[in-house]
């Protein structure tokens, strides 16, 4: 059964910092894409940050550029997402997906990711 589990989510103040990570089994995503995806309360899952399959490459929201780095372990199957200057807007469930077909680009296409962890919580206060 293939799986990703989030974790690293928690309550932080705003400026704060927090380190997501992301592990996969069931099967190797080392040739896949991955994302992060956030969802905050009554709105639409949004994407935040991607990454290819080296590392070589990596796409991120405005919102999050230059606060947010993504990067991954493929001899672990994990990816991470270093959340840093953290803001209450970014409050919502995260998300880690891969993206189907192996070698493939970064996208910010929620559609272009066919599995999905169950997501973890991150709550910013002010």
């Amino acid at each position: 059964q293939v799986q990703l589990v989030e974790s690293g989510g928690g309550l932080v103040q705003a400026g704060g910092s927090l380190r997501l990570s992301c592990a996969a089994s069931g099967r190797t995503f080392s040739s896949n894409s991955m994302g992060w995806f956030r969802q905050g309360p009554g709105k639409e899952r949004e994407f935040v940050a991607a990454i290819n399959w080296s590392g070589g490459s990596k796409l991120y929201a405005d919102s999050v550029k230059g606060r947010f780095t993504i990067s991954r372990d493929n001899a672990k199957n994990t990816v991470y997402l270093q959340m840093n200057s953290l803001k209450p807007e970014v409050t919502g469930v995260y998300y880690c997906a891969a993206r189907t077909g192996a070698f493939s680009v970064p996208t910010m296409s929620v559609g272009a990711y066919s599995y999905w962890g169950q997501g973890t919580q991150v709550t910013v206060s002010s």
